[in-house]
């Protein structure tokens, strides 16, 4: 049972990611039941959307140009963004999946945490302050800054709609199957709510009105769960060392829960999920995003920082819900299906969560925590599809088809038509992969935000030999090979295509397609002797001032 649900996890990266995909992984097979109808959460969750759709009402009020509608204005702080971020990244797959995760393998549990932490501090020291001053609405401003306009900025919205599209089919999919689950509600039922109410908060309040969308969907999932945790921790004295030897009593690992197991054997998995996770995180454009919205370096720097904080936080107060629940939730027969401690959990093993706070705090404290997990999907969904519409709005149309040539208002219409397009999109592919087992797709987003989006990103923002050619072979070589082994992996070749054995013998993409990015961008640059390569290669001073100053990235419109 160990091994089966180990090798489970391991198709699965995506525990702590703002994705859903784990509710309906192959963890869930045969375990999504539709439950009664739980009212508590109904109505908690409708005061939810009554307040949000309350924000997006005086957010379109607010929304007048293009700045407002993609960056909220550059008007957020330092603080509100960071917990913006911290919401766009701690989903109801964090609070599921890693409780979960806890409460089976321990201190497993927490060391898959750090791995998604880790990507932090490269944003933080590497990236945030580059990032808002040479950036405008997307991250192809700074891979474009200086290289061909066009073709850079069409490469990077290819691959970020990739990223978009996987995670929003995640996300989707997720939410069916969590609100079949927690809601009692119908799976297509719950697939429109979510398509329809992020159309509704993107196409009429933009960044402004998910900016908020996303901190009060944070404020409400740190404050749930900190309650959770506070009322079960006190089931042990608020000690932690009496929780730790009452836990390790019960659980069938006994002392070895407490140390690093076989979650991660395989070392080469292991490596190269750290590397999908940790430059993933750097390389997702609707995080990247965010870093458009404040006022400047300084505030861009400190929002992260409180993301860190917040994410780090949220993190420790869920090791603590997966340990107590062991205690709590697994010897309590009413959680388990005919009563039977050896079977399985009543909705699935994601459900442990659910269950713990409904043993501390009975229905009530069940039904706030199941609307903050749908809450959740939907602050997700709507900065992945604002991510979304400003590749296509903002690079694709404004820059690449009408080479800079548009108004405003323009822009910001064919962005709705997007927002409105990727919603529908979003519904359809949430119905149409409804039985797939859909982890693969949250690995190949990470994959391909690693090998395509983080390369390209960090070589213009650093390298004074990257060229237009270089960038377009590494970017392209990245994400085409991201994908390519993903494919041939077990996760789609053999459990998807139903064929023998895999390919590609490692389920994780990033320690061999980014090396693949790295390397084409490299020889491609190095090899180009173009008087543009030239001029692009010189250009790089100009970009080099403004990237430490911010000197023009008020003002500046079109580089």
């Amino acid at each position: 049972m160990q091994g089966k649900l180990i090798s489970r996890l391991l198709a699965a990266p995506l525990l702590a990611t703002p994705a859903l995909a784990l509710a309906a992984g192959p963890a869930m097979e045969g375990a999504i039941q539709k439950q009664a109808t739980n009212w508590h959460a109904i109505i908690m969750f409708l005061i939810f959307v009554a307040l949000t759709m309350g924000i997006t009402y005086w957010a379109a009020r607010r929304t007048k140009s293009a700045a407002d509608f993609y960056t909220a204005g550059g008007g957020i702080t330092g603080f509100q963004n960071g917990m913006a971020i911290a919401g766009d990244y701690m989903s109801a797959a964090t609070l599921l999946g890693l409780t979960a995760m806890t409460f089976t393998s321990g201190y497993d549990g927490y060391i898959y945490m750090m791995a998604f932490f880790a990507g932090w501090p490269i944003i933080l020291f590497l990236m945030a302050e580059r990032l808002r001053n040479l950036g405008r609405f997307t991250f192809s401003d700074i891979t474009a800054y200086r290289l061909d306009q066009g073709k850079i900025r069409t490469m990077a919205a290819i691959s970020s709609l990739t990223v978009v599209c996987f995670y929003l089919i995640a996300q989707m999919v997720g939410a069916g199957q969590l609100i079949k689950l927690l809601f009692g509600l119908d799976y297509n039922v719950a697939i429109f709510a979510v398509g329809i109410l992020m159309m509704v908060y993107v196409t009429f309040g933009g960044m402004v009105a998910t900016t908020w969308v996303q901190i009060i969907k944070a404020g409400l999932l740190l404050a749930g769960g900190t309650l959770v945790m506070v009322l079960a921790f006190s089931q042990f004295g608020f000690s932690y060392s009496e929780m730790v030897t009452r836990v390790t009593e019960v659980h069938k690992l006994g002392d070895k829960l407490m140390y690093p197991g076989s979650l991660l054997a395989d070392p080469v998995t292991a490596i190269s999920l750290g590397l999908g996770l940790m430059f993933g995180t750097a390389g997702l454009p609707h995080i990247l995003m965010r870093f458009f919205t404040v006022t400047d370096a300084k505030e861009a720097r400190k929002s992260v920082l409180y993301a860190s904080g917040f994410v780090a936080y949220f993190f420790n107060v869920i090791f603590i819900m997966g340990l107590a629940s062991i205690v709590i939730v697994g010897q309590n027969p009413e959680f388990f299906e005919g009563g039977d401690l050896q079977g399985k959990l009543i909705g699935g093993g994601n459900m442990v969560a659910m269950h713990l706070s409904k043993a501390v705090g009975g229905n009530m404290l069940l039904g706030f925590l199941a609307a903050v997990a749908f809450a959740t999907i939907l602050a997700v969904v709507s900065g992945l599809a604002l991510a979304g519409a400003s590749a296509i709005s903002h690079d694709l149309y404004a820059r690449v088809i009408k080479k800079g040539q548009v108004s405003e208002t323009d822009e910001i219409r064919v962005s709705k038509y997007a927002t409105v397009a990727l919603g529908l999109l979003a519904i359809v592919l949430g119905i149409a992969f409804e039985k797939q087992n859909i982890a693969f797709m949250v690995g190949l987003a990470f994959g391909v935000a690693a090998a395509a989006n983080f390369p390209v990103l960090i070589l213009s923002m650093y390298w004074k030999g990257l060229t237009t050619r270089g960038a377009l072979w590494g970017g392209y070589g990245g994400l085409v090979s991201a994908v390519l082994f993903v494919l041939f992996s077990k996760s789609v070749w053999v459990d998807v295509l139903g064929n023998a054995a895999p390919l590609f013998p490692y389920t994780q993409p990033a320690l061999f397609a980014m090396p693949v990015a790295f390397l084409l961008a490299y020889i491609f640059s190095k090899t180009d002797s173009s008087v543009r390569a030239k001029n692009e290669i010189e250009a790089f001073d100009d970009q080099y001032v403004r990237a430490q100053t911010g000197y023009g990235a008020a003002s500046a419109s079109n580089h």
